[in-house]
């Protein structure tokens, strides 16, 4: 009965050769995979352009909210507001103002524009918070490399001792499926499948307003509306108080301008000073790509190790033949 038994093992079993055949493939395609997730950074040079990434999330903060965008809306609604009051009254300090008469030409499209800049940034103030919720962009490189290291690390390792024992086997068995799944687990713990695109979303909506030409263009609104608001200080006001005449809303102006001025320079900076940063996270791949570069690799580590056979050792071996 001994002797049949070991028969049907011998049959039945991979030959040794067979084995360490196997086990070497896939151990070769575990190392690849972990060199793969050590070289995306640098491929895709993500440790110049992900702190950028980061630069760019924190130099947004103080104005990606709904409190500070509506207060944007409300300086350029004044401005309308004053605008519109003169061209109704007509003046005669206005009509014979060239600085504000060319203020005046230019503001319904400057108007139009800068509404348009502003409703666009509105409407991605929860893809920014999104964003800005994923882990801070300067350790996006480490979270490839890190695991990367150590899974071509371990692999490595046991390429160089194929005929390991089943207790070694066993633990490396361990070792990878535990790194593929924390690979695997790590999209889903930071809600990167959902956040990731909207930070997309975001990307495509900026890509018209994270430009020189388009930030010059807006400094220059603010050259155009300084001079405008000038004349209106300086000329109209001031005739329009000797006349007793009363225009509410050029009065608002003139009190609110260095509030207005004061308010929207800075946004108007930080999309200049993050034009440069834009660009770097645009070059890198799509954000909703993201979670899949640390999904597939985990799969890919994971169903190699749980593929490894581990060997019987000796002590099982004789009892199956007992």
């Amino acid at each position: 009965m001994a002797s049949d038994t070991a028969v049907h093992d011998r049959a039945t079993r991979t030959s040794p050769h067979e084995s360490s055949s196997r086990v070497g493939a896939l151990l070769f395609v575990t190392a690849l995979v972990g060199l793969g997730l050590v070289t995306a950074p640098f491929a895709f040079q993500m440790f110049s352009r992900a702190p950028k990434g980061a630069t760019m999330i924190a130099d947004f903060k103080p104005f990606m909210t709904n409190q500070r965008l509506d207060g944007f809306q409300h300086d350029i609604a004044e401005i309308d507001g004053a605008v519109t009051q003169i061209d109704r009254a007509r003046p005669p300090a206005a009509a014979s103002n060239a600085t504000y008469q060319e203020f005046d030409r230019q503001w319904p499209a400057i108007n139009a524009d800068m509404t348009n800049l502003l409703d666009t940034v509105q409407r991605n103030v929860g893809n920014y918070r999104a964003v800005a919720a994923l882990p801070d962009f300067r350790l996006f490189p480490w979270f490839f490399v890190v695991p990367g290291v150590l899974i071509a690390g371990a692999a490595g390792v046991a390429l160089r001792r194929p005929r390991s024992r089943s207790r070694s086997r066993r633990r490396l068995r361990v070792v990878l499926v535990a790194l593929g799944v924390g690979l695997v687990l790590a999209p889903l713990v930071f809600d990167m499948f959902a956040r990731a695109p909207k930070g997309g979303h975001m990307m495509t909506a900026f890509k018209d307003l994270e430009t020189t030409q388009k930030v010059q263009r807006v400094q220059g609104y603010f050259s155009a509306m300084a001079a405008g608001q000038g004349a209106i200080r300086l000329d109209i006001e001031a005739a329009l108080q000797r006349s007793g005449t009363d225009l509410p809303a050029v009065a608002a102006l003139d009190r609110d301008w260095v509030h207005i001025l004061n308010d929207m320079t800075p946004m108007i900076g930080a999309m200049s000073d993050n034009v440069g940063n834009y660009r770097a996270v645009a070059a890198m791949p799509p954000f909703p790509m993201f979670p899949w570069f640390f999904v597939i690799p985990g799969v890919l580590v994971a169903g190699s190790a749980l593929l490894i056979r581990v060997p019987r050792n000796n002590a099982t071996r004789r009892q199956g033949v007992s």
